[in-house]
């Protein structure tokens, strides 16, 4: 999966919400979802982060 893609699945999780468009158990599920999808962002962005820092780092002054 990519990070787009994920941040989109994210942006829909919270429109169902907030569209009152789940009943218990499927939001119950699509919560469980929500958060995986931001660990997946989270993760994605520190390694990011890191890589962008490692190559700064290497280069020279």
């Amino acid at each position: 999966m990519k990070y787009e893609e994920a941040i989109k699945e994210l942006e829909t999780i919270v429109s169902q919400i907030e569209k009152d468009e789940l009943n218990i158990d499927q939001l119950t599920d699509r919560l469980k979802e929500a958060q995986k999808l931001i660990k997946f962002c989270k993760d994605k962005l520190y390694k990011t982060d890191e890589r962008i820092k490692a190559m700064l780092e290497g280069e020279p002054s």
